[in-house]
C-alpha cells in the first residue's frame, strides 16, 4: 500500500517568497490604499482590546494593569445583581427594537423611490437635501430640535396654540423621548442609507427590466419581482450587521436628550457607561459593562448570519 505524501512543515520556500513579494510589488498602490484601513483596525480596534483585562481587576490608574489587584468575575456580578441594570437593558432594546421597525427599512423604501425618478436633476436634488443631514452632528440636529419643540416660542407648541391645543412639552416629557429619539434617527440617516442600496440598484441587469415591461409587467410589478430581489442580498447584510449593533446605539444623541424627568425610559448602556466611567471613576465595573455589550453584540451576528445561510443568503462570513 503506498504511502501518501506528506509535506513537512518548515519554511516558506524561497521561490513561494520570491513569488509572495512580486505579488505585492505589482499590486503595491492597492496595498496602500487600504493601508490606512487596516492601521485604524489595528490601532483603534485591536489594541485597545488589551485593556479588558481591567474588566476582571480592582482597576487603580496609579498600580496600572499589571500592578492592579485581580478580582476575577466581580465586576459581572456586580452587573447583573444592580437594580438599574433591567431598566438601563429594557430602554436600550426598547430603542434598538424601534430603530429596527421604523428607521431600517426607510432607507430602502426612499431609494426604491428615489430609483424610480426619472428626471435627473430632480433626483440629484432630492439626493443632496437628503444626504445634508447626515455631515451635521448630533449636537446640531438636537438643537434644531430643541428650537422647534420648546414651550418658549417654539414653533410646533405655537402651532398646538394657535389651533386651540394644550402645549406639551417634548422635551421633559417621558411619553415623547422615544418617538422624538426616531424621528431625529430618521431625519439626520435615512438619507445617507439610501447610498447603499442604489449602488445595489444600479448593478440589476437592464434587461431584466426590459423583459418585464414586454411581458406588461407594471412599476411596482418591475419593483416587487426585480429590483427587491436584486438588493435582497445587500439587505440582508445589512440587517445583520444591524442585529449585531443591538445594544450599540451611540453615546452622544441620547445623552444630549437625557434629563433628570426622561431619566427611566431613557438612560441605556452607552449613557450608563459613561456615568460610572468618567463621573464616577469605576474604571472596571465600565469596562466590565462595554464587555459585556460587545460580547452579546458579537453573539447576535452569528446567529443572525446562521439563520441567514440557512435561509439561503451568504451572510457576512
Amino acid at each position: 500500500m503506498q504511502e501518501a505524501s506528506v509535506q513537512p512543515l518548515g519554511p516558506v520556500p524561497k521561490k513561494q517568497r520570491s513569488e509572495l513579494m512580486r505579488r505585492i510589488i505589482r499590486n503595491r498602490l492597492l496595498y496602500i490604499m487600504i493601508l490606512p484601513g487596516m492601521l485604524y483596525f489595528v490601532i483603534f480596534k485591536y489594541l485597545p482590546m488589551f485593556g479588558l483585562i481591567i474588566s476582571f481587576q480592582d482597576f487603580k490608574p496609579y498600580n496600572g494593569i499589571f500592578g492592579s489587584e485581580w478580582v476575577g468575575l466581580k465586576h459581572f456580578v456586580r452587573l447583573f445583581t444592580e437594580p438599574e441594570f433591567l431598566m438601563i437593558l429594557k430602554n436600550t432594546l426598547i430603542l434598538f427594537g424601534l430603530n429596527l421597525i421604523f428607521y431600517f427599512p426607510i432607507p430602502i423604501i426612499l431609494s426604491l423611490m428615489l430609483n424610480e425618478v426619472r428626471i435627473s436633476v430632480f433626483k440629484r436634488t432630492v439626493q443632496t437635501l437628503v444626504y445634508i443631514p447626515h455631515f451635521m452632528s448630533w449636537v446640531i440636529i438636537v438643537s434644531i430640535s430643541y428650537v422647534m419643540l420648546t414651550m418658549d416660542g417654539g414653533i410646533v407648541n405655537s402651532l398646538l396654540e394657535y389651533f386651540g391645543f394644550q402645549k406639551i412639552n417634548f422635551l421633559l416629557s417621558p411619553e415623547w423621548f422615544r418617538p422624538m429619539y426616531i424621528i431625529q434617527v430618521i431625519w439626520r440617516e435615512a438619507g445617507w442609507g439610501t447610498i447603499v442600496y442604489l449602488a445595489a440598484m444600479a448593478a440589476i441587469d437592464p434587461q431584466q427590466y426590459e423583459a418585464a415591461r414586454i411581458d406588461g409587467a407594471g412599476r411596482f410589478r418591475q419593483i416587487w419581482h426585480i429590483t427587491l430581489p436584486g438588493i435582497r442580498g445587500v439587505i440582508i447584510v445589512l440587517l445583520i450587521l444591524k442585529i449585531g449593533d443591538i445594544l450599540e446605539l451611540g453615546f452622544e444623541h441620547v445623552y444630549l436628550l437625557l434629563n433628570a424627568m426622561n431619566r427611566n425610559v431613557a438612560e441605556i448602556i452607552d449613557t450608563y457607561v459613561y456615568t460610572a466611567a468618567l463621573k464616577q471613576g469605576q474604571f472596571s465595573y465600565s469596562t466590565a459593562i462595554g464587555f459585556f455589550k460587545s460580547f452579546i453584540g458579537l453573539i447576535m451576528v452569528i446567529i443572525a448570519n446562521k439563520l441567514a445561510r440557512k435561509m439561503g443568503e451568504e451572510g457576512v462570513y
